[in-house]
């Protein structure tokens, strides 16, 4: 299959690459704050901007010396960019003026095999782009002045990008645009270093994300498509939800607003659980979210290998399996896979409970087989008597409606209509769920009960087709 033409942005921390990345791609995706070191690793997003379809990569600062330690990993993402480029970005700061770190960039980039246009970012007003004459000494052909915060020169860009870009888009059928649907979107979600990264390296089978024993390595909520067993993914790679308290900056608290907006719109959410430490009560506050957004959910036993136990594997297992129902009871309708990311070993079995899941989440029950269910659980248990409304609890007819959200692994929100939604308790409503998914077993997707008050005289039900 032809490939899309790649544009990767590189260059020193802080310079404004990810401000570049986001307006090219046309929305927010790589985190922008005034501080060295935010994005880490490789980010990649479909080009909005330019009229030809391409790949954008957004990469770690280079060269900034940044005292975390994740200097060199960087340097060696921005190099795997570099290497699988059709074009590169170099962006420089105006502000700061030619550096050391942007000389010695250059040299480098001089090397590179694909073309490289100079981004002399910042620079607001055009009267003082002669104030910036330094920048001709790196030695690049090509080079242009923008504003990347305020969109200043952004369409120049674009055609220069296009120039170069438009010739290798005719290998790709004109008629190939940009996909939004990659296929089943997963978040890779969980508290800190319990393994996601090295999850999804396993299941890429690619270093594409930089692992750390250091919590918070990952930043950014990364989007990484793939393919098993010919489905199509979307791997969403989140930084570790911490307690709101302990979120020591303002990017752990951008961080926690991206993971939990990819919670959202994900078709499946597979939380991680570091199973040599066991279940801690922030892997049930982030299990809780999950349960909020009602989505979907894969929990996967990361660690296997490190279990503190002297038991056989089979007993092993079935003292995983206690621990966790036992921790997330009131997510028991997700199934679980053990695996040990670190090593490779059943990482496999993660991306085929993921199409089994939305295999069996396709058969969404009809309102006829709704109602049988519904007929058969009152009459094995009939609804209790509220003591304080001195009334019992009538159910009439229960419908299914379909979350547009909710497209490759649908949730249904089955709709009881009652005498009166106040005599339904929470323990009625917990045996009809399980009495609904014995009957209709759909594991990893919720039931979504929408509980309506209606009178007898009100309430119709549906007409039958002529013919029926």
């Amino acid at each position: 299959m032809p490939r899309m033409p790649t544009v990767a942005i590189v260059g020193r921390p802080n310079v404004g690459k990810s401000a570049l990345f986001n307006r090219l791609a046309g929305r927010k995706i790589s985190i922008v704050l005034d501080q060295p070191g935010v994005t880490r690793d490789r980010i990649s997003a479909p080009s909005k901007a330019t009229a030809t379809p391409c790949t954008l990569i957004d990469t770690g600062g280079i060269g900034g010396n940044i005292d975390d330690g994740f200097d060199s990993q960087v340097t060696i993402e921005a190099d795997i960019a570099m290497d699988t480029a059709d074009l590169i970005l170099f962006v420089v700061d105006a502000h700061d003026g030619l550096t050391a770190t942007d000389q010695a960039l250059a040299q480098k980039l001089r090397k590179a095999k694909p073309p490289v246009l100079l981004v002399i970012n910042k620079v607001d007003d055009p009267k003082h782009e002669s104030a910036f004459s330094d920048f001709t000494r790196l030695g690049f052909k090509s080079s242009i002045f923008v504003s990347a915060e305020h969109g200043r020169n952004f369409g120049n860009l674009c055609d220069a990008i296009d120039e170069v870009i438009a010739p290798l888009a005719t290998e790709v059928d004109a008629a190939v645009e940009v996909q939004q649907n990659d296929g089943i979107r997963l978040a890779i979600i969980g508290r800190p270093n319990a393994g996601k990264s090295s999850l999804v390296n396993a299941l890429l089978k690619d270093e594409r994300t930089i692992v750390s024993d250091i919590a918070g390595t990952t930043r950014d909520a990364v989007d990484m498509p793939c393919t098993f067993g010919g489905e199509k993914f979307t791997l969403i790679d989140t930084a570790g939800l911490r307690p709101r308290g302990k979120r020591d900056n303002s990017v752990e608290v951008f961080s926690a607003m991206r993971s939990e907006k990819a919670i959202r719109r994900s078709d499946l959410c597979v939380l991680v659980i570091d199973l040599s430490a066991g279940v801690s009560a922030q892997d049930r506050k982030i299990a809780q979210l999950i349960l909020e957004e009602k989505k979907p959910c894969l929990i996967v036993l990361n660690k296997f290998d490190l279990y503190q136990t002297n038991s056989q594997q089979k007993e092993r297992l079935a003292a995983a399996s206690d621990h966790v129902r036992r921790e997330l009871f009131f997510l028991s309708y997700a199934p679980f896979v053990t695996c040990s990311a670190k090593l490779g070993q059943g990482v496999d079995n993660v991306m085929r409970e993921a199409i089994k899941i939305r295999k069996s989440s396709q058969k969404v029950p009809t309102t006829g087989q709704l109602n049988r269910i519904l007929q058969a659980a009152i009459e094995a248990n009939p609804p209790p008597i509220d003591r304080k409304l001195g009334r019992r609890l009538k159910l009439y007819y229960a419908a299914s409606a379909m979350d547009p959200h909710h497209t490759l692994i649908p949730v249904p929100t089955l709709i009881l209509f009652v005498n009166d939604k106040r005599l339904m308790p929470n323990s009625y409503e917990a045996y009809l769920t399980n009495q609904f998914r014995a009957a209709h077993p759909a594991p990893g997707v919720p039931i979504v009960f929408s509980v309506r008050s209606r009178t007898r005289r009100e309430w119709r039900p549906p007409e039958k087709p002529q013919g029926h």
